[in-house]
């Protein structure tokens, strides 16, 4: 060993990588152990690492975003229930059994489980279409519904417990928007009529595509009536009492909370209003009222029952549940990640799944339909100051209130009014016209993605408009895959500095270092920066995305056009007689060094930069074996291939598996090594050893002076009170071809090929 001072430094170890085993790999990832078991367990209850930490601080804000909920979702559950096709209590249902059960499976504190505007209109949606095929069930379509709220929480219940919450993140943001810009379309157009009082003429479906609803409108436009007083006027006051809340909230900040409170109280002061003028025009009309009401709301739960889940059913709603399935996720989990991000917490997926599953599943034994989060009462909550999900159990509790005290009040609530409501709160969700400039630039592609979706939604329906934007979304993903392209790569060494001023001869120069950037500059450096191109006949070739299957070809047809371009084969004429040579080859006819640049290199190095692929499979490593061979073809002789920055154990595995990574004849000539401070012989044993072992001896070539001294019986000498330092290698010192970076495969490369001395 070599002593500097009281430092010494061991004799440097061989590394020698064991293979990736499937049996590790089923054992680490497949077969749990007792603590991942008790993990698993005890994460499918989150309220166990909160409720003992409970304190009458967080009671109080949950007590006031409780209440203030529970205020807001009593008029929006019946108004929803109504988009549902359903009598006005379904939606109180819902609104209870969502606030009541989702507070043991949360992970989100903002989030409120109940109807929402776009699963009621849906469910609406599939109501009128499959009753006509179950008459049986004609005064009790409720139970169709909750039919559907089983299935689909069992559904949904299931992805969250096998952990398949990651699916969601396949469906993109413009899709989204895409749905819910179109939803809100669809359903504010479709309660318009019922806000002018001409829903009730004969031949008037407000279910028909959103444009048909439109054009209709202005057909039976002279049927509108006394209604349209109400319901425009409601609107318009809504819209009134948010708009100076707001104003006032940003000219007194001090009283901010005061305006915030008031603004989310609207809906249920203009209902209150609205109701009571109801109340005083229709209370001797109940016969034939002056406009249109809700009519008698039962008092209690009256529908309490086990859910009727059958095969007629079923086979009625099967085609239904896969957009009912998307409807239900990505709006609850999209809100939920939003909320956690703005409130500084982390949400799990797989557990919001389990919570609108359970909730789903149970729903229906309490007449509940359908329920998940709400865009419009999480912003509620979240801004009134929840502390924990604890929060909607106080809601819940206002919403019992409200079922067994208020029906009475209930009846005289203006059918147009709820309408108003509706409007009022679906228009939140249409995209602004901020966003949708910010698609364009962010990626024209999606911005298309986004309107075919709503353009869909507007002209077919919510379920076609959903398949359309997650179906594009889906395509525009696969075709950027399948089309990704790698780049060749060149040289530049850069170099350190504090400033941009022109540098002096008193100015010390920076550390340097080489970095490799695309030899079209594609990736934006500048222009004026020209690459150093590789040694003649070496080609860096960088891999920009995954290689797999899908795009496996497309790489290497890229490579190796880029190759036979910047090179010249390595015989004149490979295929000898005419006979032999391809149907295919255009010409000349007799091949000779005139008709072939001679001043281009032999193919001689591929250095293949793996540090973008993550994974790779059968068929991409079968590709790369074939390109092997045609480029040894073509060259006349063995192409050299190298890769840089292979992450993965199994990429590595499935290289060796194709051939690549060693050879019988060449030794890795270029270590890329790491100092490790230990302090014994047990610490130095430790760092260096591993499964397959490690030899002693040492490369003749290497770039590290090792004392003879070192080499006492084998073992290295350790000095007292000394930090001493080992040398130990990055990568598996058994396969030459893989190299840390980029950087040392060109050298390794250069090395192999005599173009220079070692350590030069």
């Amino acid at each position: 060993m070599t002593h500097h001072g009281e430092d010494e430094v061991h004799e440097p170890a061989y590394y020698v990588e064991p293979l990736a085993s499937s049996r590790e790999w089923v054992k680490d990832n497949v077969v749990p152990s007792k603590q991942q078991v008790f993990d698993y367990a005890k994460s499918l209850f989150p309220i166990l690492g909160w409720i003992y930490r409970y304190n009458w601080t967080w009671f109080l804000g949950d007590l006031v975003a409780g209440v203030t909920v529970g205020v807001v979702v009593i008029p929006q559950g019946m108004a929803y229930a109504k988009l549902a096709q359903l009598p006005p209590e379904f939606g109180l249902y819902s609104s209870f059994v969502g606030c009541a059960m989702y507070f043991i499976f949360a992970t989100s504190k903002d989030i409120t489980i109940g109807p929402v505007a776009v699963m009621s209109t849906l469910m609406g949606n599939i109501l009128t279409d499959v009753m006509p095929h179950l008459p049986q069930y004609a005064d009790t379509p409720y139970l169709v519904a909750g039919c559907m709220s089983v299935v689909l929480g069992c559904i949904v219940t299931a992805i969250g417990l096998l952990r398949l919450g990651f699916i969601v993140d396949f469906i993109p943001l413009p899709a989204i928007a895409a749905f819910m810009t179109g939803s809100a379309l669809n359903i504010a157009m479709g309660q318009i009529p019922t806000l002018m009082g001409n829903n009730s003429v004969k031949g008037y479906n407000t279910r028909a595509p959103t444009y048909l609803v439109f054009g209709n409108f202005f057909k039976y436009i002279k049927h509108c009536n006394i209604n349209a007083a109400v319901g425009l006027t409601a609107l318009f006051l809504l819209y009134v009492i948010r708009w100076v809340c707001g104003y006032a909230a940003r000219r007194w900040p001090s009283r901010e909370k005061l305006f915030f409170f008031l603004s989310t109280l609207r809906t249920a002061f203009v209902i209150l209003l609205y109701t009571l003028i109801s109340y005083l025009v229709n209370r001797h009309h109940h016969d034939k009222p002056k406009f249109s009401i809700l009519g008698v709301v039962p008092r209690g739960f009256q529908h309490m029952q086990v859910p009727v889940v059958n095969s007629n059913i079923l086979s009625e709603v099967a085609g239904k549940i896969p957009s009912a399935i998307i409807v239900l996720v990505i709006e609850h989990i999209s809100i939920s990640k939003s909320f956690g991000r703005v409130n500084n917490y982390t949400i799990n997926p797989n557990q919001e799944l389990i919570a609108i599953g359970i909730t789903n599943i149970f729903g229906p034994f309490f007449g509940a339909y359908p329920a998940t989060g709400s865009f419009s009462r999480t912003a509620i909550k979240s801004k009134a100051g929840v502390r924990t999900p604890l929060a909607g159990v106080i809601t819940a509790a206002i919403v019992v209130i409200a079922i067994y005290a208020l029906p009475p009040v209930f009846y005289y609530i203006s059918n147009a009014l709820l309408a108003a409501v509706i409007i009022h709160a679906v228009g939140d969700l249409i995209s602004t016209p901020t966003a949708i400039k910010k698609f364009w630039k962010v990626s024209p592609f999606e911005f298309f993605i986004f309107w075919a979706g709503v353009i869909v939604s507007v002209f077919s329906s919510i379920d076609n408009g959903i398949y359309t934007s997650v179906a594009a979304s889906a395509a525009l993903l696969l075709f950027r895959i399948a089309k990704a392209q790698g780049k060749f790569v060149g040289t530049i060494r850069v170099y350190d500095r504090p400033t941009l001023r022109r540098a002096s001869q008193q100015d010390k120069p920076g550390n340097s270092r080489s970095v490799f950037v695309p030899l079209d500059l594609s990736d934006g450096t500048n222009p004026s920066v020209k690459p150093q191109l590789p040694a003649d006949g070496i080609f860096i070739y960088r891999f920009n995305e995954g290689y797999l299957y899908p795009n496996a070809v497309h790489f290497t047809e890229h490579m190796v056009a880029g190759i036979f371009k910047r090179t010249r084969p390595g015989i004149v004429n490979p295929y000898g007689s005419l006979g032999n040579r391809p149907w295919n080859d255009p010409g000349p006819r007799h091949k000779s060094e005139s008709d072939i640049d001679m001043s281009l290199p032999i193919l001689r190095a591929v250095i293949l930069d793996f540090t973008g692929v993550s994974n790779v499979d059968i068929t991409s490593i079968q590709n790369l074996v074939d390109v092997r061979r045609q480029l040894d073809r073509y060259a006349n002789d063995t192409v050299s291939w190298h890769f840089a920055g292979v992450k993965s154990p199994w990429t590595r595995r499935a290289l060796i598996a194709g051939g690549f990574g060693s050879s019988d004849s060449v030794t890795r000539t270029v270590f890329s090594v790491a100092n490790v401070g230990v302090t014994n012989d047990k610490d130095f044993a430790s760092a260096t050893h591993n499964d397959a072992g490690f030899a002693s001896a040492y490369h003749s070539q290497e770039e590290f002076a090792v004392d003879s001294r070192s080499q006492e019986k084998g073992k290295p000498e350790i000095m007292a009170n000394s930090l001493d330092t080992a040398v130990i290698p990055i990568l598996s010192v058994n396969h030459p071809y893989f190299h840390v970076d980029l950087d040392e495969a060109l050298k390794a490369t250069e090395l192999e090929l005599g173009l220079k001395k070692p350590f030069e």
